[in-house]
């Protein structure tokens, strides 16, 4: 049972860090399309889910270090997506 819960919560771990990877390949392949640097929408949401499954994972390991930085990032990222929305509700 032990092994078990082990190797779901490193699969946690190891899909948080695909997903907050993925963020990077989104923002690159994106900005290679548009052929300037740019930060699309969908960065900020897999930051967010990627940042996530990190946190719980850190919760889980009890890393206070790890809480903390994953606590932050959780909240610049949601902050971002609150001023897209509203600024697209403006321009609407």
């Amino acid at each position: 049972m032990n092994f078990t819960r082990e190797a779901l919560w490193l699969g946690v771990g190891f899909l948080g860090q695909a997903v907050f990877t993925g963020r990077f390949v989104l923002q690159w392949l994106y900005s290679e399309i548009k052929k300037r640097s740019v930060i699309p929408v969908g960065f900020w949401y897999l930051s967010m889910l990627g940042s996530a499954l990190l946190l719980l994972y850190a919760i889980y390991r009890e890393d206070p270090v790890f809480i903390i930085g994953q606590s932050f990032g959780f909240v610049v990222y949601l902050r971002n997506l609150q001023l897209i929305a509203k600024h697209k509700a403006l321009k609407e």
